[in-house]
């Protein structure tokens, strides 16, 4: 099998790779290194979760070191992502590639301010990672030039066709110069990334290495055919087992909504979702790095490009809109060779579409009827013993959470409207009372003492837990809220 050395990597990045780990080639690294190292264009096709960043970073960092230094204002090459997420996390593989061969580099998003970008590309920085948005804004205020551009990325392209972006990227590839090396890399091939690809790219090398069409061999797939009562005590009991969750809902609401019942429960989840700040979307990715938090409760904005080691389970709480979804949901588990479990709830009114979703994306998943959530499978499915917050622990992981989704002054939103966040209609922000004297200290012990609704539960004490089976039941689960 053939080594980064063998298919042209330099010394310097093989070493900096081998430092982090990383000494085998993945399939669609080996297959496109030695074009894109030679300076062809490269159309590469592969499911998410097979490497592709690596893919393009090696080349883009081999070709330009020992280059002349950037301009101010005037970057030497450009990688396009369609998320802020994405963006950053390029960013992140890049840096240490970037720092052995010399080279700069920076993020360009919006969500947060202009100025440390506009002050970063008016330095001079070699390679820009950058959401369309926010880079053209920059064009239009004259802050930036992509005249100098000899290297152009695009990262999940099709992502890209999804979202729209298509032809802002258009016009950002038409402002590059002529004749530089351009690089594709995408999970699927619709009609709208081909046409991109015949206008821009010019007699690419063409690779695929696991379609998303093909399923992952790693990733177990099941069904689980609940009625909507018991859907929480469900998703509570499989995202409080060992390891981390990602759930995924359909709607930004819904995933604050549950994130919110699933830490009163006492699962230490966060959200991730288009209605945070983008402060705020950082902080809660880096709780779920971490550790901090075991759950990571998102709509669709995380299926693309988030990679967190050892996911072990996604949760499909809402079906997806389609197959692609489906499958990009799920590529958030069993990445790099590893093992993972993909479950998607249904009720009796969703089974059906399920089913052909299922089929469309060449899934036979298992499936399961659950009347109740000490049903035998959850545990076969998330094994190890269950672990609860107390709900004063909870409280507080709620409360620390929710001035998080608060942007700070000055912030550049974009079109996303900034959440609320009080749980009544024109709540006062704390420190700001008219009633004198007033104290806030009690307010976590009564957010977590609430019963008005079945959805709102206190999780058991510390005592409580050490006596509890490894599981609990939709049963026991109502009798803690009875308490």
């Amino acid at each position: 099998m053939s080594s980064f050395t063998d298919l042209g990597v330099p010394a310097r990045l093989t070493d900096v790779l081998t430092r982090l780990a990383i000494e085998t080639p993945t399939p669609i690294q080996r297959a496109t290194l030695p074009d894109a190292l030679a300076g062809r264009d490269v159309l590469g096709r592969g499911r998410t979760g097979s490497g592709k960043t690596l893919a393009f970073l090696l080349p883009v960092v081999a070709r330009l070191s020992g280059g002349p230094r950037a301009r101010a204002g005037a970057p030497r090459a450009l990688v396009l992502a369609p998320t802020r997420e994405l963006a950053a996390q390029i960013e992140t593989a890049l840096r240490p590639l970037a720092a052995a061969a010399g080279l700069t580099s920076c993020t360009v998003f919006g969500g947060v301010g202009q100025e440390p970008q506009v002050a970063a590309i008016r330095r001079g920085v070699d390679i820009v990672v950058a959401c369309p948005g926010r880079l053209e804004d920059l064009l239009a205020r004259g802050r930036c030039s992509l005249a100098q551009v000899k290297i152009v990325v695009l990262d999940e392209a099709d992502h890209m066709a999804d979202l729209g972006f298509l032809p802002a990227v258009r016009r950002l590839i038409g402002q590059t110069a002529a004749g530089g090396q351009r690089m594709l890399f995408s999970a699927t091939l619709d009609k709208a990334v081909d046409a991109l690809v015949r206008q821009y790219l010019s007699r690419p090398a063409v690779h695929e290495a696991d379609s998303a069409q093909s399923p992952v061999g790693t990733m177990a797939h099941h069904l689980l055919h609940v009625e909507r009562d018991n859907r929480l005590p469900v998703l509570v009991d499989l995202s409080s087992a060992p390891g981390r969750a990602v759930v995924f809902t359909r709607t930004k609401h819904g995933a604050k909504a549950l994130a919110r019942q699933l830490n009163r429960a006492g699962v230490r989840a966060v959200e991730l979702h288009g209605n945070l700040s983008q402060n705020a979307r950082t902080r809660n990715l880096d709780d779920f790095h971490t550790g901090r938090a075991s759950a990571l409760v998102a709509t669709d904005i995380a299926a693309r490009g988030i990679h967190v080691d050892d996911v072990a389970l996604v949760i499909h709480a809402d079906p997806p809109a389609d197959h692609k979804a489906y499958l990009h949901r799920s590529g958030r588990t069993a990445r790099a060779g590893n093992s993972g479990t993909v479950i998607t709830l249904a009720t009796t009114e969703q089974i059906r579409e399920v089913i052909q979703l299922a089929r469309a994306a060449g899934i036979r998943p298992t499936t399961t009827r659950i009347a109740s959530a000490d049903h035998p499978i959850l545990s076969t499915l998330a094994p190890g013993a269950r672990s609860l917050t107390s709900p004063v622990v909870a409280a507080q992981a709620e409360a620390r959470t929710t001035p998080a989704q608060r942007p700070p002054v000055g912030e550049d939103h974009g079109a996303e409207p900034t959440p609320r966040t009080g749980r009544r209609r024109g709540r006062r922000p704390a420190g700001n009372h008219r009633r004198a004297g007033r104290s806030t200290a009690s307010r976590p012990s009564r957010v977590t003492t609430r019963t008005t609704s079945p959805e709102r539960e206190a999780s058991p004490s510390t005592a409580e837990r050490s006596r509890s089976q490894p599981t609990h039941s939709a049963a026991t689960f109502s009798a803690r809220r009875a308490r």
